[in-house]
């Protein structure tokens, strides 16, 4: 095991190489130990699991090293990550009668190829991310600790309680005459997904819902263009008036209509307008459409790429919601500010029901061009010097650089033109720079994309 898995916002690797038994008990062990440390009365810790093939395993080797450390292991099985998020704000049931945990494991590969594996931590309601991850990985590197096999769990059904709130809380929904089509990609969005939309009577069709962790029919990231592709087939038919596609493990979203694919921040411009006085966080890559608009009605702040850093910036702001470009939907508003890709879906019904019209009101948006993303392979090591390097050079420009109205640093150097914006960040998941650009149209878009890319390249 390198010390690569430990990333910023979750511990991530291969199954069996780099996730394997010993450092996957460790890991475990180690993380109850710092459960007990700040809360000497914390009696369990909650696991839930993706629909990964190994998922299970994990749990195992997991629910062995917390047993090492003196903590228990409630046990939910195969759920969506925002379920295991729930299990820290409720009572959870169990044979025990309720209990509360201080923490909880999520195993999951996200939105990965099927090798991989790993697991997203909550530590008394807040991402466990950063130097805390970073130090957990320290410590589980230099151990030699051997952990003996202890599979004990304590079963809780924390699904059920959230279909029944997600129900509760939507039960005023009015969607008689609308018809709507999901994707689940053989994620676990199948697990919970099917039970809630029979509980509010609504009209549906569900693609790929059965969790298979292959992934037979597509890659389950929803923010990839190919990967939608069968649900414009659908929406194609004219029998639905909305589509939604959901990643491995339900924390991303992408909405649909027959005629666009509505982005995380265009969402951000809709859900904010249904709310009183919003204060909404977007990260760097969003739109400024998006900011200028909700500043015209409230407040809009931008912030750090990554869902850890935007959960952690929401409770510092108290904010209604925040949001990514590529589907992390943050709702603080009438809910907990964790991203759950569906409750976002009912939140985005809602407006449906409000008398919303998606089509209409994404064409009253101003027309601005958006590069896709582009990845620049690096090096770990160099990906953050570039950036320093770079900043240094936009203090003094070439002469015929675009004019620089503001630069702003909060993740990478967003700078911003008189027409537009770019980007360069690094990533903080991998060997890379991300870039992305935006102005009024594609010519002037790809000449501030030249132009900083030439920049940075010396």
């Amino acid at each position: 095991m390198t010390k690569s898995i430990f990333r910023e916002y979750d511990i991530r690797g291969i199954f069996a190489k780099e996730l394997n038994e010993p450092n996957v008990k460790k890991i475990g062990y180690f993380f109850a130990l710092e459960v007990k440390e700040k809360f000497p009365d914390a009696k369990y810790i909650s696991l839930g699991y993706d629909a990964r093939t190994h998922s299970p395993q994990l749990k195992a080797w997991l629910s062995s090293g917390i047993n090492k450390a003196g903590i228990e292991v409630l046990d939910m099985g195969l759920v969506a990550t925002p379920v295991n998020y729930l299990s820290n704000y409720i009572l959870n049931k169990t044979s025990r009668g309720d209990v509360k945990v201080k923490a909880s494991i999520m195993i999951t590969g996200s939105h990965n190829p099927p090798a991989y594996n790993g697991f997203k931590i909550t530590f008394d309601k807040q991402p466990f991310f950063g130097e805390d991850i970073y130090s957990l990985g320290k410590k589980v590197l230099n151990s030699d600790l051997q952990i003996e096999d202890n599979e004990t769990t304590i079963l809780t059904d924390t699904k059920k309680a959230y279909v029944d709130y997600l129900i509760k809380e939507f039960s005023h929904l009015n969607l008689k005459n609308k018809s709507f089509i999901f994707d689940c990609g053989n994620g676990v969005a199948g697990s919970v997904l099917r039970d809630i939309l029979e509980g509010l009577n609504l009209n549906f069709k569900i693609m790929y819902e059965e969790p298979d962790g292959t992934f037979p029919n597509h890659h389950p990231d929803p923010s990839e263009v190919e990967t939608l592709e069968d649900l414009k087939k659908e929406l194609a038919t004219g029998k639905y008036d909305l589509g939604f596609a959901y990643d491995g493990d339900a924390d991303r979203i992408a909405i649909l209509s027959t005629k666009y694919n509505f982005k995380g921040d265009v969402l951000a411009i809709f859900f904010a307008r249904f709310i009183d006085n919003p204060t909404v966080i977007g990260e760097v890559k969003c739109s400024q459409s998006m900011y200028d608009t909700i500043n015209t009605y409230g407040k809009a702040i931008m912030y750090k790429t990554g869902h850890s850093n935007l959960k952690a910036k929401i409770k510092e702001t108290n904010a209604s919601f925040a949001a990514e470009l590529s589907g992390h939907i943050f709702f603080n508003d009438r809910y907990y500010g964790y991203d759950d890709a569906i409750y976002s879906t009912f939140r985005a019904l809602e407006l449906v029901s409000n008398g919303f019209n998606y089509d209409a009101e994404y064409e009253k948006l101003p027309k601005l061009f958006l590069t896709d993303e582009i990845n620049i392979n690096t090096t770990e090591d160099r990906k953050f010097q570039i950036i320093d390097e770079l900043k240094s050079k936009l203090k003094s420009p070439p002469k015929d650089f675009p004019i620089i109205k503001d630069i702003i640093t909060v993740d990478g150097v967003r700078v911003v033109f008189e027409n537009g914006w770019g980007l360069i960040r690094a990533s903080n998941t991998t060997p890379k720079l991300v870039t992305r650009f935006e102005a009024k149209d594609e010519k002037m878009a790809l000449m501030y994309q030249n132009k900083l890319l030439e920049l940075m390249n010396e």
